[in-house]
This record gives C-alpha cells, sequence and structure tokens, in this order.
C-alpha cells in the first residue's frame, strides 16, 4: 500500500509517517519546502505550492490513500492577514488536490483529512456526536465548516471520504501542552475563566493511531478524534501541576486578560466542547491513553 501525505513533517504527520513506514506502507509526501524533500526506497518527497497551484503529479503515482493533514496553525495570533492564511491554507491546498486527482490518472481510492472539533458550538452541558450539524458562530466554526465542506467534494470522484475532527493534542515535543506547561512549570498555572469548559483533548499517539485504524479499515464519515474521557480546563491543569510535582493554587486566569494578550485566538481556550468518541469506539478502535493521568504520565515522565 502507497500513502501521500500532506502536512507531513508536522506534529502529527512526522509520527503518522513513523508509524505508517514501521507497518510497511510506502509513504509518499508533499512539502512546500524543496529543502525538505528526500528521496528514499519508502518515503518520497514532492514539490507543491497551493498558493500558486503548482503540484508534482508524481506524488500521486500508484498512491491508493491521501491523508491531507496540510493547514496553518491556529495557535497564533489571529490578525486579519492571518485569518486569511488559516482559511486559505485549508481550502487552496484541498482544492489543489481535487483538481490534481481530476486531471491525471490514478488509483487513488480514499482520503482522510484533518478537521478539528471547533466546529462544534460552544456549551457546558451538551455531548456532542459527528451526527450534530450546528455549526459554532465564531472564526474557527467557520474553518472547519468551509474545509469539511471542501473535502466532501472528492466523493464526486468516487472516493471514500474520511474527516477526522481533532480535539486538543497532547504530545511531548510542541503544541498545547508545551504552552500549558510553561506557567505550571514556573508555579503560576491556573485555570483560565471559570475552568468548567470543556477540553476534548487526545494523545498524540492515539490521534496517529486513529488515521491509520481509519485507513487500514478503509472507513469513510466524520470521527471525533478525541480521548473517551474529555475533562474540565480546571482538571487538566491541576492534573498536569500534579504530574509535575507542581503547585496549582492561584486564582484563575479572568477572560479579559487573555483576550487582552491573545485577542480573538482566546476562544481556544474559553470555547468548552465536551465531544464524543463513541463512534471510533463502536468501530472497533482501541485507545492506548484513553485517561488523562496516563497520558500526562507518559509524556511529562
Amino acid at each position: 500500500m502507497k500513502v501521500l501525505i500532506t502536512g507531513a513533517t508536522g506534529l502529527i504527520g512526522s509520527e503518522l509517517v513513523d508509524l505508517l513506514l514501521k507497518n510497511g506502507i510506502e509513504v509518499h509526501y508533499l512539502s512546500t519546502s524543496k529543502s525538505k524533500l528526500v528521496s528514499q526506497s519508502n518515503y518520497k518527497g514532492f514539490y507543491w505550492n497551493p498558493n500558486s497551484g503548482e503540484i508534482d503529479l508524481d506524488a500521486f503515482e500508484e498512491v491508493e490513500t491521501i491523508i491531507h493533514l496540510a493547514g496553518a496553525s491556529v495557535s497564533k495570533r489571529w490578525t486579519p492577514s492571518y485569518k486569511e492564511e488559516i482559511i486559505n491554507s485549508r481550502i487552496l491546498s484541498t482544492r489543489l488536490l481535487y483538481q490534481s486527482l481530476s486531471k491525471k490518472q490514478n488509483v487513488v481510492k480514499q482520503i482522510v483529512s484533518a478537521s478539528a472539533i471547533g466546529i462544534y458550538p460552544d456549551s457546558l452541558d451538551k455531548v456532542y456526536h459527528e451526527e450534530d450539524t450546528e455549526v459554532d458562530n465564531s472564526f474557527l466554526g467557520e474553518v472547519v465548516y468551509k474545509w469539511e465542506n471542501e473535502v466532501s467534494a472528492f466523493e464526486r470522484l468516487g472516493l471514500k471520504v474520511a474527516k477526522i475532527r481533532i480535539g486538543l493534542v497532547l504530545a511531548k515535543d510542541g503544541g498545547a501542552l508545551k504552552e500549558m506547561m510553561k506557567p505550571i512549570k514556573l508555579g503560576v498555572g491556573s485555570p483560565f475563566g471559570s475552568g468548567k469548559q470543556y477540553q476534548s483533548w487526545i494523545h498524540a499517539s492515539d490521534l496517529v493511531a486513529i488515521f491509520y485504524f481509519v485507513i487500514q479499515n478503509k472507513l469513510e464519515g466524520v470521527f471525533n478524534g478525541v480521548s473517551p474521557y474529555p475533562v474540565t480546563n480546571s482538571v487538566l491543569t491541576k492534573t498536569i501541576a500534579t504530574t509535575l510535582g507542581k503547585p496549582c493554587f492561584l486564582p484563575n486566569v479572568p477572560k479579559f486578560i487573555m483576550k487582552l494578550i491573545l485577542g480573538e485566538m482566546h476562544e481556544l481556550l474559553f470555547a468548552s466542547q465536551n465531544v464524543s468518541a463513541i463512534k471510533l469506539l463502536n468501530k472497533g478502535f482501541q485507545f492506548k491513553y484513553a485517561s488523562l493521568e496516563k497520558a500526562l504520565q507518559n509524556l511529562l515522565k
């Protein structure tokens, strides 16, 4: 089996590449950086530039599955120009893949795209499932809605289409956990706002395993890429502190302060989405790090 990955050198992409190669799957990947292109027998890079519509069509040779992870990080201040980049990086890259498959003969049967739980409305009491169609009235809700619509176009080419709505990713070498740990390590960590907002999180290894599970079982449709046990922001903050052996007794950080510091991006810290993983569990997926304590012990110890 041969897989083509976009965003292969990112936090999730690099871990996914390792898992695929270990399981004997050949990997082609697309990169906007020519210096990141390597050519090995089972791992080969190809250049593309979604902004200019450039792509090396040889990337699709013998590829059966595309895993689409490319997109500008949302964890950066949302200036008007950067908000445009967040949307365009997802829309233009998806569209270029679609156009390429439309004009080049290929054997692609499935596309599995990253998505995000940011599509679900902010709520302290609702539990969200994949069938919920209401979209959050926020910038992130708009981004995910447009992104998923673009990915759905591949159904017109007869492909199986799967979308993984990713929660808060906990990883060793970057992402949200690294940032959350900084004040906690200094002994000044505390929950945000009321601390009651739900954070549907996932260990990076489990997330990568979900992508592998979906391509192995040729699944289609929407899947929530989250642990079965979401926690409140207060529990998350205090569990990180406990795992690191640090105190966590300061007053909660008021919302207006984070809004002053982060601007509109503060929504990432205060939105509440209690998201269910039952659909994946019913398909037979097994989480290695279902509990927060186990996940943090693995990542921080």
